[in-house]
Parts: structure tokens; sequence; C-alpha cells
């Protein structure tokens, strides 16, 4: 299995599946590069290279104690990147992926990537605040720790329902995906994961998304009952130099079915552009 070892000593998993421009994928909490299978096979098959990476504390990347913050997140992945010898990559990211890639961006700057995708990223910045309003409160982000402190595993399996949308009248209900999500989330080392959620939640990425110099595609499900679009993609995307709105209508924060697909191609159109 590839690993490659990151400077603090610990070890990092990575997918590395096809060939030609590489595209570098970010996964969400408390996920890990699986989550990007389907989507991963389909930008492969149509001709890149792509790098899909498991978080530190996540999937089968060390649980390491310390270090589960974007600083060291974006770090990491600029490790990545340099030991593949990745350039003219597009970056992109899911929900805390997102996070960390336009923490990567503001940190490391854009010598290595051509162009970047926030997929129901949590930049500019999640939490409510007085200059934040449209944010969400504390309590609910101490709710979720009291949660996976509590019970991860009941905790996981119930965030299911919301990630995907299939508590909303009409959804055809997957249990295979809830299951794929709590597999996933069972994976993550409980130190990371809780540490995790002070990180997605209580970093101001406005700075970094200033700094960003390339083209961005900010992509949102209309109906994202996690990372709520008013506090994010809307505010996002005016704090961009180059940055493009796509609103899918109705869908939830995990994209599936019809959803992904609609993804998937704007996000080949875009990398091929």
């Amino acid at each position: 299995m590839p690993f490659i070892t990151l400077s603090d000593g610990s070890q990092k998993f990575f997918k590395d599946w096809g060939t030609g421009r590489p595209v570098v994928l970010s996964h969400g909490w408390p996920l890990n590069a699986d989550a990007w299978d389907s989507l991963a096979v389909a930008v492969a098959e149509a001709g890149y290279r792509v790098v899909a990476h498991d978080r530190r504390g996540h999937g089968r990347s060390d649980q390491t104690w310390d270090g589960n913050h974007m600083d060291q997140y974006a770090d990491d992945l600029a490790e990545l990147l340099e030991q593949l010898d990745l350039t003219d990559a597009v970056l992109v990211g899911h929900s805390t992926g997102g996070g960390e890639v336009a923490r990567y961006l503001g940190r490391h700057g854009s010598g290595r990537v051509r162009k970047a995708v926030l997929l129901g990223a949590v930049p500019p910045l999640m939490l409510r605040t007085e200059a934040n309003p449209e944010g969400t409160p504390i309590e609910f982000f101490d709710g979720i720790r009291a949660g996976v402190a509590a019970d991860r595993s009941q905790f996981y399996y119930d965030l299911s329902e919301a990630f995907f949308g299939f508590n909303r009248p009409g959804a055809a209900v997957s249990d295979g995906k809830r299951r794929e999500f709590w597999l996933q989330g069972m994976q993550a080392g409980l130190k990371g994961a809780l540490d995790c959620i002070e990180a997605f939640s209580e970093t101001d990425f406005t700075e970094d998304l200033q700094k960003i110099d390339i083209p961005v595609l900010v992509a949102h499900g209309g109906d994202d009952q996690i990372v709520p679009i008013a506090a994010s993609a809307e505010k996002a995307v005016k704090l961009l130099s180059q940055g493009v709105l796509k609103v899918y209508p109705g869908a939830p924060h995990g994209l599936v079915g019809a959803y992904e697909t609609a993804f998937t191609e704007d996000l080949l159109e875009f990398v091929g552009a």
C-alpha cells in the first residue's frame, strides 16, 4: 500500500490512479480517500492522474496525537505534492478537505497548482460570530463533540442521514451509503476526529481565500444541511479573485446519484478547460 513519510515521521496513505495531469482529492470529516472512489475512477478514466489521500488521523494514515489542525493538514498536503513531484495539479477539496485546500494555497502558494475546486467546503468560516452571523452556533459543534465522544458509532450512523439528505421527503435512501459513511468514520482515530471538529468549524479561511490567485470552482448543494451555503460558498466566492459558483438545487452535503454525476461532469469540464 502506498505511503509517504511526513517530516514528523508519521505515515500518510494515498491512492495513485491513472496518468496525465494530476487531480488531487482531499476528503471531508470523518471520512477518508475511499469517499472519492466513484469520482476518482471517472476522472482517471477521462485521462487524468488521480491522487486521493487520507488525512492524518483518518483512514489508513497514522493516528497522531498532535497535529490535527488546518496548518498541519495543509503542510501534509504540501509534502504529498512535493514527494510525488506533482505539478500543474488541480486540487479538489470536499467539506473539511476544502478548508485544507484553501489553507494549503494560502500557506504554500499556487506554484504546483493550476486550479482548485471547493465542494461543499467549510471556508470562509463555519462558526457563528458577530462578524459572521450566517454561521452555525458553537452549541451545534459542541453537540458533535459530545456525540462523537459518547458513542461515535451511533453518532456517525445517525449523521449519515442528513449528510446524504436521506431525511428529506421522497429521498431514495441507500442504507449501503449510510453503512459506508459509518465504516469510514469508524476508521478515523477518536483523538483526530475530535480535534478535527474544531479545525473545520473554528478556522477562519478569509485571508487564505483572498490570497488564492488561480481559478476556483466553488460547488455546493442548495440543500446542504451540514455546511449551509449562505455561510460558506456564497461568501467564499466573493473573496476569490477568480471564483465561479455552481449551485446544485436540492443537493445535500454528500452528493449521490444524479447530483454526483452532475458534479463529476462539471469537474471534468473545469479541469479540461
